[in-house]
């Protein structure tokens, strides 16, 4: 397929908003799923550590370990 000019490469022939839509949402899912990965394991070590000084706390007190 041949373009003439960059609008025709941009319009893809009609379809250019379902291309560079798909594009989009492609590079935005690829640049937020690493933020929201770091962000799960953060919450995911808090809550670890949240359970751990509880237990230590329960320990400490003479309740169950």
């Amino acid at each position: 397929m041949q373009w003439h000019s960059l609008s025709e490469f941009l319009d893809m022939g009609g379809r250019g908003g379902f291309v560079w839509g798909a594009y989009g949402t492609f590079v935005l899912l690829v640049l937020v799923e690493p933020l929201l990965a770091r962000w799960r394991h953060r919450a995911a070590r808090a809550a670890i550590a949240e359970r751990m000084a509880d237990e230590e706390a329960a320990r400490a007190a003479g309740g169950r370990p």
